[in-house]
């Protein structure tokens, strides 16, 4: 605002300044609390329900957060972006519910029971403490996301570990079995010796780790074929190895096969060792690099195709050290290897590697011929000769020692690479070949239908993406995944509750009816339920035949399907399927995202949400992630305890989420000075309005004056674009477009001009009427644009700004309303051409006034007598205001000169030689022109005991 303010306390001739008991200091983080427990009171979110109903539904689906610990910035974030689209799409005209949910079973409260309770208490006992610690952490939460102004049905939340959502989520099981997306079979699956489980492709995390990268000889066994191979009528010496490379040593007893490209040419190379010849196969292209790597020198004497030692034996590097290391690894043909590093050749361990599992079974290997000496701790089994019941990791050193023994060793090399490691406990994990339960990405259902890939990808073609980069990287990642392993070896989790046959390892004949009657039971009391079931209560005599399947569902199955569990389920009332819109951080694209789209894509062909919104995650003010060991973690209970909600609400609406999200102090200090501004523009408003009923006062429409009509045009554009910003769920600019409205548009601008009709007109006058019918219009708009990101501070203004009837009216909150109808003005378009271009010659005469005011020449700006030389358009627009525009440029006298032509165009700028009125600080030749009111000018005398002055235009 200009500080032109006409207010001088002892004066007997008092201006119009009207109060509000809206304060200037908003005292968020006092006065918060008390509207948060006033809006839980009053039920304030079901009174929104009701207002909306019958509306046009919008669903966005709440993605769980996991109930352990306490939120930090990125909990915050999500939720009140959420709320933010929640709000503005109510505003927009919509029924937009809002349930929110909780992820509540899987691995960390696990953890956490263990060490509270140590790790070998009854089954039973693990699932009463798990689902009561759940419990205590979804409490903690809860209270900190509604102190966020957070609007929901806090009373019902969906609970994946609520009976119906565990029942409904293995009838979700059940029907994917049937229609035939869900095996059961022998693979690598991602496993952490630390969880003792398989683990998610979103559970796992790359990190740099150091290896033994060795080179080791696997040697001729069949002499002959490996000499037509090469095109020899004879080996010259029989001592021949083929080489491969690995940084796995801890794999080379459980090798079964060896691979070559059958493209790559592969060289048999003379050498000698030690003295004695010795050959050697290698891909044609590494031969130098590998020989300088072994210190060997050496000539080809052969080359051959990888194709023409496909099915040549070799023998295992240890055969000579015990009878179970004799054995052959035959060469299988792979398009996989490649000639980038190593040696050209690649040792396949089936049950360790993913590639090795699908080569070896190509090449008709049997699961039961499979090795897989390595438990689900991490040790070798105790019967494997010479490294049974160490650690994988402990092995590579006695592992490398027997080769070198062995005369297999060519060379040992630590080395640096980025390996996989568990999200949870940040160990290396491995490729583990356990029995497990998938849904096939490849197989197609029963009914012949597109396999699980080709309806998800469909599925994403079909997906509106917010920010649009979104599209292309799920497509990535569900393109290329491998299938989902959808069993865990956990207790706290929804069982995969199956009955297996223990000979054959089939499924029961009646699994569907069991299945149903066993999601009955959980039902009731829960997945005790399967726990606690005695298989005869079910199969009768048959349940001598048959085992209790112990596995349970991934963690990410239960939050995939809660568009089952929880939309079509538990709240299926309030919600709709598919959902408008998921809302989620952008590493939810290998998480929620994509479990979700899986699974709806087996249970309904189609993904269970129109539209995903991703948000980046926070960084520092200098760009750095948030850690706590670092320190630098901002935490919401914090600055809501500090500043306000409403300036981390304000933050979070002001940062582009698209990317990451800076915060620190410094940061939080700028929000907190555009907060003021906004606050400031609402209290001027609230004042000014104060007096105002606009049942009794309203000026219509057209009989407004031209500037307070270009305030009405000029706020529904403003509105106009910031609903279509919020239709895309773009929050940033509009946070910007407020700002510059309220500082430049109303504070630099409208207001500015207004302050002298509002204060210096009759109380009851057509021109201050007219100005309050303007910012009253104006102040129902901007309330409602900015309560779905402000909403404490809207809430607070609406209560006073509303008056009683309206209050009532609104059931005592401003978020039963949608957006304000502005009344229409005839000729908008051309107004705001011609305040747009008054504006620009205000801004360059405000500047000449501003230098004259520094340099002492002029005290106010209403000391100032302008005369604004102008040609053709620019004469136009300043004559067509013709007395009125001095109140334009706030100067005690304006006047417009016609030139001929632009070069002539010019300012002049004198001091006014008149007396100051006391009452509106003009200086005008009529003050003291009523002798008993010697201190007033002509407008006031005629404002406070005449007919009030005629304003036209401003």
């Amino acid at each position: 605002m200009s500080d032109n303010k006409p207010k001088k306390a002892e004066s007997k001739y008092p201006v119009n300044m009207t109060e509000t008991p809206f304060p200037m200091r908003g005292d968020l983080a006092k006065r918060e609390p008390n509207w948060v427990k006033d809006w839980q009171e009053k039920k304030i979110y079901h009174r929104i329900r009701k207002a909306a109903a019958g509306r046009p539904r919008f669903v966005l689906h709440d993605g769980p957060p996991y109930a352990n610990g306490d939120i930090h910035i990125g909990h915050a974030v999500n939720k009140i972006l959420k709320d933010m689209v929640v709000k503005s799409r109510t505003m927009a005209g919509f029924d937009a519910p809002y349930v929110p949910g909780w992820d509540c079973h899987g691995m960390p409260i696990e953890i956490q029971i263990e060490k509270q309770y140590g790790k070998n208490l009854p089954t039973a006992e693990v699932l009463s403490k798990a689902r009561a610690y759940a419990h205590e952490q979804i409490e903690r939460q809860k209270k900190d996301f509604i102190r966020l102004g957070v609007l929901g049905e806090w009373e019902n939340p969906y609970l994946t570990m609520n009976f119906s959502n565990e029942a409904d989520e293995l009838r979700a099981l059940g029907k994917m079995l049937e229609k035939g997306y869900v095996y059961r079979g022998l693979k690598p699956v991602n496993w952490c010796f630390d969880c003792g489980s398989a683990l998610a492709e979103a559970e796992v995390e790359y990190q740099n780790k150091r290896d033994p990268a060795i080179d080791v000889g696997f040697a001729f066994a069949e002499h002959d074929k490996l000499a037509a191979a090469f095109d020899l009528p004879k080996l010259p010496t029989e001592n021949g190895f083929i080489v491969i490379w690995t940084t796995t040593p801890w794999t080379i007893p459980s090798n079964q096969a060896l691979n070559v490209h059958p493209e790559v040419k592969y060289a048999l190379v003379e050498t000698t060792r030690d003295g004695q010849p010795l050959l050697l196969i290698l891909a044609q292209d590494l031969v130098e690099s590998c020989l300088a790597r072994y210190k060997l020198e050496g000539t080809t004497i052969g080359t051959c195709a990888g194709a023409a030692l496909a099915g040549i034996r070799f023998k295992h590097p240890l055969h000579a050290r015990d009878a179970f290391f004799d054995r052959h690894s035959p060469m299988y043909l792979a398009e996989y290897v490649t000639t980038e590093s190593g040696t050209g050749v690649v040792h396949s361990a089936p049950a360790y590697g993913l590639d090795d599992f699908i080569s070896c079974k190509a090449h008709g290997m049997k699961d039961d011929e499979i090795l897989k000496p390595v438990m689900g701790d991490g040790k070798y089994v105790s019967t494997l000769p010479l490294f049974g019941g160490l650690t994988i990791w402990e092995a590579s050193k006695p592992i490398c020692d027997a080769l070198r023994e062995a005369g297999a060793l060519f060379e040992l090399k630590m080395f640096d690479h980025s390996y996989m490691h568990c999200w949870r406990h940040k160990t290396p994990i491995v490729y583990r070949a356990t029995s497990q339960w998938f849904a096939g990405m490849d197989a197609h259902p029963k009914d012949g239908g597109a396999t699980l890939r080709q309806t998800a990808l469909k599925g994403i073609d079909a997906t509106r993406f917010f920010p649009d980069w979104g599209q292309a990287r799920l497509h990535g990642m569900i393109a290329n995944r491998p299938d989902w392993t959808l069993s865990r070896q956990r207790q706290w989790g929804v069982p995969m509750a199956f009955f297996i046959h223990k000979e054959t390892g089939d499924l029961h004949p009646r699994t569907p009816e069991l299945l149903e009657q066993i999601a009955l039971l959980i039902e009731k009391s829960g997945i005790d339920a399967w726990q606690a079931l005695d298989p005869a209560t079910l199969l009768g005599d048959e349940a001598a035949l048959y085992e209790k399947n112990k596995d349970t569902l991934d963690v990410w199955f239960d939050s995939g399907t809660t568009h089952q569990t929880v939309l079509r389920g538990s709240h299926r009332e309030q919600s709709a399927f598919p959902a408008d819109l998921y809302v989620e951080g952008s590493d939810q694209h290998r998480g929620w995202f994509h479990s979700s789209l899986l699974t709806s894509s087996m249970l309904n062909g189609a993904p269970p949400y129109k539209a995903l919104l991703t948000h980046g995650f926070v960084v520092d003010g200098e760009g750095k992630k948030m850690s706590k060991s670092v320190g630098n973690t901002v935490s919401p209970q914090d600055v809501s305890n500090k500043l306000g909600a409403d300036i981390l609400r304000l933050w979070v609406a002001a940062t582009d989420y698209t990317g990451e999200l800076s915060i620190s102090d410094e940061i939080l200090k700028r929000v907190t000075e555009s907060y003021r501004r906004i606050r400031n523009t609402l209290r001027f408003l609230l004042a000014n309005t104060s007096d105002f009923d606009a049942a009794r006062h309203s000026v219509p429409v057209a009989e407004l004056l031209e500037i307070d009509r270009y305030a009405l045009v000029n706020m529904a554009a403003l509105q106009g674009e910031i609903a279509q910003h919020y239709e895309n769920y773009e929050f940033h600019p509009v946070v910007s477009k407020l700002q510059n409205f309220c500082s430049e548009d109303l504070g630099g601008f409208y207001l500015d001009i207004l302050k002298d009709r509002l204060y210096t007109s009759a109380v009851d006058s057509h021109a201050r009427r007219s100005a309050q019918t303007a910012l009253w219009h104006i102040t129902q708009s901007l309330l409602r644009v900015m309560s779905p990101m402000l909403s404490f501070t809207a809430e607070e203004a609406w209560a006073v700004f509303a008056g009683a009837e309206a209050l009532k009216a609104s059931d005592e909150t401003i978020f039963t309303q949608t957006y304000w109808e502005l009344p229409a003005v005839a000729g908008a378009e051309a107004l705001l051409a011609k305040y747009t271009a008054l504006r620009a010659v205000r801004a360059d005469v405000t500047k000449q006034l501003e230098d004259l005011r520094t340099s002492g020449a002029i005290g106010s700006s209403l000391q100032a007598e302008l005369r604004i030389k102008a040609a053709g358009d620019k004469y136009q627009l300043l004559a067509s205001l013709g007395d009125d525009l001095k109140f334009v440029f706030i100067t005690s006298q304006a006047l417009a000169e016609e030139v001929a032509a632009e070069a002539d165009e010019a300012v002049t700028v004198a001091a006014s030689e008149a007396a100051k009125c006391e009452r509106c600080w003009h200086y005008r030749a009529d003050v003291g022109a009523h002798a008993d009111h010697a201190t007033l000018c002509g407008r006031c005398h005629s404002n406070l005991f005449g007919a009030g002055e005629k304003r036209q235009y401003a």
